[in-house]
């Protein structure tokens, strides 16, 4: 080959990689200003309820893990959660200490009631959390949890 064909076919191969680069640029900068846009319109829909109540986390309130078997044909499934429990106030807590007993067992009762495969997506977590928040909720007096964080959620 000639020295005219190789300088011809690279300019060419400089030339198609120069115009891939400009697109992926300017489709990441596109991308970007909808990024921006998007935040801006949603920092502005909430901005009035972000003024009206702070996003701060309550109390917390650690309880040891829980290894239960899961309602599976055999009964060869287990899950193992480790949740950490937010509080309205801080008056919660000297409650939860005496009631203890009832909220494990909550737990106890609601766990191994669940499927894997119910479980396993986000909704189903969601789902579960708000079912064990209820009934913890039903038997408090002095104030509520207002969240339940999985700290560890296994299933085997």
């Amino acid at each position: 080959m000639s020295k005219k064909i190789i300088i011809i076919i690279s300019i060419a191969v400089f030339i198609f990689m120069a115009a891939i680069g400009g697109g992926f640029y300017m489709l990441w900068s596109k991308m970007a200003q909808m990024n921006v846009a998007g935040t801006e319109t949603a920092a502005t829909e909430e901005g009035a309820e972000d003024e009206a109540e702070p996003d701060t986390i309550g109390p917390m309130y650690s309880l040891d893990s829980f290894v239960v078997n899961l309602a599976e044909a055999g009964g060869n499934r287990y899950l193992r959660v480790t949740m950490e429990l937010e509080l309205a106030d801080e008056v919660l807590r000297s409650e939860l200490d005496q009631r203890l007993p009832q909220v494990r067992n909550a737990m106890l009762m609601i766990l191994p009631s669940k499927k894997a495969e119910n479980i396993n997506t986000v909704d189903g977590k969601l789902a579960l959390r708000d079912q064990l928040i209820d009934e913890i909720n039903s038997f408090m007096t002095t104030g509520e949890v207002t969240n339940i964080y999985f700290t560890e959620f296994v299933i085997q």
